[in-house]
């Protein structure tokens, strides 16, 4: 085959060279996306809410029916550009051949899942998180929708919006090129959080309870909120280093996150918790400009981050359901927080060897 293929994203290329993704691929990779992990949160509310009996259940229903959807689409675009003369490494857009492996996988973790509830019935609380199976399908879960944040990784750059001269528009401009890879980081972010929403503080308020076992829910409790920041701001701080974020960013997906996680034990005050946090860190991210060439920016910035998102946690703890922690316990957690992510922030940006400057 001589002449020129046409990819699913609909621009030209050879067939020794890798189809090109567009953005229409892309949102149809975030619409497929929503419904599975959709599937999975509702799936995840079902186990926190119910006592269920069985494998078949409505929730799974939604789950794999997205599964489905992904798996239609995905495979279809593969064999769909195989028919076009593709050879088999160069048939998906690049970033996306993780998704197609990762839904393929799937399907035999829901297999194996099914096989599981049968042999040793239907997990709860913290069992239903670490089961085998589940966290099986958490990884393909999150391998899936990291899909579009893989692809723009690997074929777009946007320029630093320019504030405040015409940087409105350029702003709003950076922020609906990047609005797939933006819901994609919100989405896998949301996958990790939910597997690991066992240790959530934004799924059980630990603060807020009476303390019958203090030291041991304590300890869990700062411990969690060690283990959200550290894969907050790992996954915040990879983007920022690749992009400068428009403004809206990270209000976005920190919102986005809570909000999904807020059905989980039904905490929705958390939701304007967590969009005040990314309204905020968005107006330090314009003034400030942390990225991988102003390290001390990013520094700080991964401190001040996570020190506020839980300083205004216990603040809304403090107004509404009370918290029973020492302010000594309180606060040092939430500076803790901050000292996790500016930690963070060394493995992303490493300071330069002094034999490599």
């Amino acid at each position: 085959m001589t002449s020129n293929a046409i990819g699913l994203g609909g621009e030209r290329s050879t067939p020794k060279e890798q189809v090109i993704g567009d953005a229409r691929f892309d949102w149809s990779v975030i619409a497929v996306s929503s419904w599975l992990l959709g599937g999975a949160y509702l799936d995840a509310w079902a186990h926190n809410h119910i006592a269920l009996e069985t494998f078949f259940t409505p929730w799974h229903a939604v789950l794999y029916s997205g599964l489905l959807a992904v798996v239609a689409f995905l495979v279809g675009t593969f064999v769909r550009n195989r028919l076009r003369g593709y050879s088999p490494r160069q048939a998906m857009p690049a970033g996306y051949e993780l998704s197609l492996l990762g839904a393929i996988l799937f399907i035999f973790g829901g297999i194996g899942d099914m096989l599981w509830h049968i042999l040793f019935g239907i997990e709860l609380n913290i069992d239903a998180a670490l089961s085998p199976t589940h966290v099986t399908l958490a990884v393909c879960l999150a391998v899936i929708v990291a899909g579009p944040f893989r692809a723009f990784w690997q074929r777009s750059s946007t320029k630093r919006p320019s504030f405040p001269a015409s940087g409105k528009a350029e702003s709003k401009r950076s922020f609906l090129v990047l609005l797939p890879m933006l819901i994609s980081l919100a989405f896998t972010l949301s996958a990790i959080t939910l597997i690991s929403q066992f240790a959530s503080p934004f799924v059980f308020t630990w603060p807020s309870v009476p303390q019958q076992l203090a030291f041991g829910n304590q300890a869990l409790a700062v411990v969690s909120i060690v283990l959200q920041t550290i894969i907050l701001m790992g996954l915040v701080l990879l983007a920022m280093r690749r992009w400068q974020l428009p403004f809206g960013s990270l209000t976005l997906v920190l919102t986005l996150n809570i909000l999904l996680l807020s059905f989980m034990q039904d905490h929705y005050l958390m939701i304007l918790v967590a969009a005040i946090t990314g309204f905020t860190a968005d107006i330090l991210i314009w003034r400030w400009q942390p990225s991988a060439k102003q390290p001390d920016a990013l520094r700080l910035f991964a401190f001040v981050v996570p020190t506020l998102f839980y300083l205004l946690y216990f603040l809304a703890l403090l107004l509404t359901t009370g918290v029973n922690w020492s302010i000594h316990l309180w606060l040092g957690s939430a500076v803790v927080a901050g000292i996790a992510g500016w930690l963070v922030s060394y493995l992303v940006v490493p300071p330069i060897i002094p034999e490599e400057r």
